[in-house]
């Protein structure tokens, strides 16, 4: 059984060898987009620390709210979030093996899954709206619109770097032997979709 080098290594144990130097014994991505997932994961740790000191001083508040959200919309906006991921990743296997074309149809999926998260979501506002359900009618639905819209915000930029992942694998910048920018991208965008795989049991599932 060969050695892996820091010259090359077997993708998923299937014998196809890429280079791959800059992969080896290095973080994903690179540096820079670390300090930004951490501050962005310290920042939804705060909302979340927040949500559990409300919900103990407003115990029936927190017990009703979940009770009038729209589940159907959060559901459908993880599954758009989980596939979108799953689209990511698929979108690095494949520019790892030497697939542009492949790659940039997988991004563009993560893409209209992005995309329709962000449709949902200001669906969902708008159903809100005609419930009756405002950012100021209890301290539930404050903490709500602000975890939510603060989530759409990084989703909505998070959905403008895959295009520009597309744009670059395209322009042929990002390929097999050079695709850390790429793996930046993937992983603040599993970063946003963790943030939401916490955020919506939180507001629509626990009583």
């Amino acid at each position: 059984m060969s050695a892996i080098t820091t010259d090359v290594f077997y993708l998923n144990g299937r014998g196809s060898v890429a280079q791959e130097p800059e992969s080896l014994r290095r973080i994903p991505g690179n540096r820079a987009v670390w300090v930004g997932i951490f501050a962005e994961l310290t920042e939804f740790a705060m909302f979340f620390i927040i949500y559990f000191i409300a919900k103990a001083h407003y115990p029936q508040e927190f017990e009703q709210g979940p009770l009038k959200l729209n589940t159907l919309a959060g559901t459908l906006n993880t599954v758009a979030l989980i596939s979108s991921s799953y689209f990511v990743a698929k979108a690095m296997f494949a520019i790892r093996q030497n697939r542009p074309r492949d790659s940039v149809r997988w991004l563009w999926g993560a893409l209209l899954a992005g995309l329709a998260y962000l449709a949902i979501k200001t669906w969902e506002y708008q159903w809100n709206v005609s419930m009756g359900i405002h950012s100021d009618t209890n301290s539930f639905y404050t903490l709500y619109y602000y975890m939510t819209f603060n989530h759409l915000l990084h989703v909505g930029w998070a959905s403008g770097t895959l295009l520009w992942a597309i744009f670059r694998v395209k322009q042929g910048v990002y390929n097999a032997e050079n695709h850390s920018g790429m793996m930046a991208i993937a992983c603040y965008w599993h970063m946003v979709d963790l943030a939401w795989i916490i955020i919506f049991p939180l507001l629509y599932v626990l009583r």
